[in-house]
């Protein structure tokens, strides 16, 4: 065997291993849209929906809301004012800003806070020495300070319409073995740019398509860090907020999952916050989520699979936790196939039935994740979404092959530092369009 020959062998191994990861997340969102023309063929959906109960004010529980925030002076004063409009009994809403800046968001949140404290709200300004732990040490630090029953966690760039608790709680109330209820979210600065209307594209396919059909279909399905409301029980169930991940809202979702909780899932009313409108920025996040998932794979995966689960939710669970395999293995088929092409004498068609089911794969599953999500939301004309669709490729080369490196650093067990997403200040809207059901 020449040297040629071994390395295009081994080449084609590379590719071959990328693609089965491909096909494996290609696989899981197939089965996602499978499910939704299954549904809307037979005009009912998987699941049950919903159970509200009727309460009166004196029924409502005390509710904890914590916003954690990290050098944002002009969100924070946004968001301690939402928190403070949301339509709930004054003596059972308690809020904490858990405040790890080191800028001048500080001295701003005082402010406000004082005004609030004026007008009879219960507002803590929880200030830590360091930021151990990150977002998920803020969140167990604020828990200390507080014995409310249940916990809504807001990022600092949502803005919750005031009757978001009266809507999601009584569902949450209802069935004593959920964990959390999700709500969907919504993006007030999806139309800024080309690419904040690609990551809108793709965060409706999340959440309309993607989380409501796991849920539906009993699924597991993750909290999204923010416009959620956790049953404190739960989170001491799955043994509290843990930092040995970039993303500690997947790492409790799967821990309460383990530990006999489900999570719930509410289209309505969704929750309007903030994108990345630099792709510098958007690089930044997508890194931080794809390590964080890494990181919790390592972590949980072994106990998903010795668990008492079914093969079913055994798989589900994996597509959950490695769908951001799509990242590394979209860049090293990328890098394989072209090394392979040039090792043949620039020939590539010896791999055009693999190149043309990739590509049919991307297809489907961009259009069937993406389509009905736009219609149902109406978000725009068939010109805007075929060309925020074509924008969609060129972004997630660039990602994958960005992010690829640190991402692959991480599946060794490299650690990797929590970074805040910065985003443009924007005034979130509410929809006032009723959502088209299908």
């Amino acid at each position: 065997m020449t040297l040629i020959d071994f390395l295009t062998l081994l080449s084609d191994a590379t590719l071959v291993i990328a693609v089965l990861g491909l096909l494996f997340v290609g696989g899981g969102f197939l089965a996602l849209i499978g499910i939704n023309v299954f549904e809307r063929l037979t005009g009912r959906k998987l699941g049950r929906p919903l159970r509200h109960l009727i309460l009166t004010d004196g029924d409502l529980p005390h509710v904890l809301v914590q916003i954690p925030v990290f050098n944002e002076p002009e969100t924070v004063v946004g968001a301690l004012r939402s928190a403070a409009a949301l339509d709930w009994p004054r003596d059972r809403l308690h809020i904490q800003l858990l405040d790890d800046s080191s800028d001048e968001t500080s001295v701003v949140a005082t402010r406000v806070i004082g005004e609030l404290h004026d007008r009879g709200f219960d507002v803590l300004h929880l200030r830590r020495g360091d930021r151990s732990g990150y977002k998920a040490g803020a969140l167990a630090a604020g828990l200390l300070h507080s014995n409310a029953p249940y916990v809504a966690v807001l990022d600092v760039d949502f803005r919750p319409p005031a009757n978001w608790l009266r809507k999601v709680m009584p569902a949450l109330i209802a069935d004593p073995k959920a964990s959390f209820i999700q709500s969907r979210c919504e993006f007030a600065n999806a139309s800024a740019n080309w690419l904040t209307r690609a990551q809108g594209l793709m965060l409706d396919a999340h959440y309309v398509l993607e989380q409501a059909t796991r849920y539906r279909a009993g699924w597991l399905f993750q909290f999204n860090g923010t416009a959620g409301v956790w049953r404190r029980a739960a989170i001491a169930a799955a043994g509290g907020w843990s930092s040995d991940s970039l993303c500690e809202d997947l790492d409790l979702t799967v821990r309460a999952e383990i530990a006999g909780w489900h999570g719930l899932f509410s289209m309505d009313p969704p929750v309007p916050g903030l994108v990345p409108d630099q792709v510098k920025h958007w690089r930044v996040q997508q890194r931080r989520w794809s390590n964080g998932f890494v990181q919790v794979a390592r972590k949980l995966m072994k106990q998903i699979w010795t668990s008492d689960w079914s093969v079913r939710r055994k798989f589900s669970a994996s597509f959950l936790i490695l769908v951001q395999a799509f990242y590394p293995c979209a860049a090293i088929a990328t890098g394989a196939l072209l090394a392979s092409i040039m090792l043949r004498a620039g020939d590539p068609t010896a791999y055009l039935p693999i190149i043309n089911v990739i590509a049919a794969l991307i297809a489907i599953v961009a259009i069937g994740m993406t389509l009905t999500p736009y219609m149902v939301l109406r978000r725009g004309s068939v010109s805007r979404y075929v060309a925020t669709l074509a924008s969609l490729t060129p972004l997630m080369i660039f990602v994958s092959l960005s992010n690829a490196p640190s991402i692959l650093k991480t599946v060794f067990g490299a650690a990797d530092t929590w970074t805040r997403t910065p985003k443009s200040v924007s005034i979130p809207v509410a929809p006032t369009d009723p959502i088209r059901r299908f």
